[in-house]
């Protein structure tokens, strides 16, 4: 595990592409990551879908500007506590999710195995794709992955 930069309580930059500070777990900083994304979901969720998109796209292109500009700065690609990739992957899986506890408990999961374990071609982009996009797009296609399992359950369970 890489060292936290101090820059994470300084750098207001550093401080959301650590996910508010939630990357600065001395463990498992990815998971972290995701859990503390599950509390503004709560919020996102009440948006109509087309909101709610455009809320992923933004997010999304702000966090391959944010994981870039703080992997430059501390000089270190991907430090596992960059975590605004696990943020917007998570609310990726969670697109049109069935509301309640129990399917954020789902996506989790689904969107940690898929960002765990890494079965192509999110292992590809991980290894191949650099800067900011490289950060990101992993934990996008993870989030895309998950999303369509969690549907998939959501249609053969409800």
């Amino acid at each position: 595990m890489n060292k936290v930069p101090a820059s994470v309580w300084k750098n207001p930059i550093h401080f959301l592409a650590f996910g508010l500070g939630s990357g600065a777990a001395p463990w498992a900083p990815g998971t972290f990551g995701t859990l503390a994304a599950v509390i503004p979901y709560f919020w996102f969720q009440q948006l109509s879908l087309p909101w709610y998109l455009l809320m992923l796209v933004v997010t999304t292109l702000i966090g391959i500007w944010l994981c870039d500009r703080t992997s430059k700065d501390i000089g270190v690609h991907d430090h596992g506590g960059i975590v605004w990739d696990e943020f917007v992957g998570f609310w990726i899986t969670m697109t049109l999710a069935p509301a309640g506890v129990l399917w954020i408990v789902i996506g989790f999961v689904l969107f940690r195995l898929f960002d765990i374990i890494k079965p192509w071609p999110i292992k590809w982009a991980d290894q191949k794709v650099s800067g900011g996009l490289g950060v990101m797009l992993d934990d996008v296609i993870a989030g895309i992955f998950a999303a369509i399992v969690l549907q998939c359950i959501a249609f053969f369970w409800l």
